[in-house]
């Protein structure tokens, strides 16, 4: 798919591929009916590595890669993490702000030309529930990404045994790519 493409789409689904010892997941275009559509990236992320690093590809091959997001530090509970394309340049970047996500999780995206958003997740009593018992993990979380008080994304969590999700994108101009990380890294990264 060409960039002008997937910058044209308005929702993805994503949902993740249960393996051992990686996190897998398939980002597809959601058809007009609401199920998903064609693959549009698969990303793929190691477990346990000290610094965290997820590769997005245009397909399950894993040949050729769209995009890329790597954390700036080792071990770092507010981690920035730099989103590149596929050779390297600069996209934008997402970080988790650990203060505020003590109780509702809460991160920030960044795209240059654009303000910043903030995305929280919007139900506070699932928030405290999803830390505070462990076997409730499975709960289905909503992120709504803002900036300036205006939407530009949203991250949906749906009940299932798989993760899946279903975002939406609100502002024309943000980068889809951005948005596919950012959504990848809600799933891989969110229990950091």
């Amino acid at each position: 798919m060409s960039l002008d493409n997937l910058q044209a789409q308005h929702r993805f689904i994503v949902r993740q591929r249960i393996r051992m010892m990686v996190n897998q997941y398939e980002v597809h275009a959601a058809a007009p009916d609401g199920s998903e559509g064609g693959l549009l990236a698969f990303a793929q992320q190691k477990r346990l590595a000290f610094k965290e690093q997820v590769t997005i590809y245009t397909d399950d091959t894993k040949q050729y890669p769209l995009l890329g997001f790597k954390a700036r530090q080792r071990l770092d509970l507010g981690a920035t993490y730099d989103v590149t394309d596929h050779a390297g340049n600069p996209i934008g970047l997402f970080r988790k702000d650990f203060a505020q996500s003590l109780l509702r999780s809460t991160w920030h995206v960044e795209q240059p030309g654009l303000p910043p958003a903030t995305g929280q997740e919007r139900s506070l009593p699932v928030a405290l529930l999803r830390r505070f018992v462990d076997s409730l993990s499975w709960l289905p979380y909503h992120f709504d990404f803002v900036a300036g008080g205006q939407p530009v994304f949203s991250v949906d969590k749906k009940w299932g045994l798989r993760d899946r999700y279903v975002v939406d994108i609100h502002h024309p101009h943000i980068d889809r790519r951005l948005v596919i990380a950012m959504a990848v890294g809600l799933d891989a990264l969110q229990s950091r």
